[in-house]
């Protein structure tokens, strides 16, 4: 698994997660379940978050983010791929991510996963800062909003992405 940060447009910053699938992902028709593509954008999120958001010190994301919805696009079936794998790397799917709204209380990460070079998925996951020692929403800090800010689509590029969907 690696990742990158990749520039989509000269103005918007997308994540960029190379995501290795597994053998028990696949359904009886040898597809990947549509549940574990739940589990490909968690795993892309988490280390945008927690992994990335560490390497420029901000590790607050793991004292508390909740998910409060996720809203997928099945767009094509992805298949395991074998014929893709080699003996050093087994078959992978790419999932860009970047903030699509970002508030105080709130932040949206849109997400687009690509089997080699076709888009199969799109999703949203509204997600919720979290103190849970209290049980109970908070703000981002200052930090975690200055992390996400550079991932923000602009509001041309957002509204260009709902079109599409």
């Amino acid at each position: 698994m690696t990742s990158r940060v990749e520039a989509d447009q000269p103005q918007a910053v997308r994540y960029v997660y190379d995501c290795v699938l597994r053998w028990s992902d696949l359904d009886a028709y040898g597809h990947i379940n549509n549940a574990r593509f739940l589990t490909l954008y968690e795993e892309a999120r988490v280390a945008l978050m927690f992994a990335g958001g560490r390497a420029w010190g901000v590790g607050s994301f793991a004292d508390g983010v909740v998910i409060y919805r996720h809203e997928i696009d099945y767009l094509r079936p992805v298949e395991y791929a074998l014929g893709r794998a080699t003996a050093e790397r087994a078959p992978t799917v790419r999932i860009e991510m970047w903030v699509e709204d970002l508030r105080q209380s709130r932040f949206t990460i849109a997400y687009e996963l690509f089997d080699a070079d076709v888009l199969a998925s799109r999703a949203r996951s509204v997600l919720v800062p979290f103190d849970l020692e209290r049980q109970r929403p908070r703000r981002l800090t200052d930090q975690e909003h200055e992390f996400l800010r550079p991932y923000l689509a602009p509001a041309g590029d957002a509204k260009d992405e709902s079109a599409r969907r």
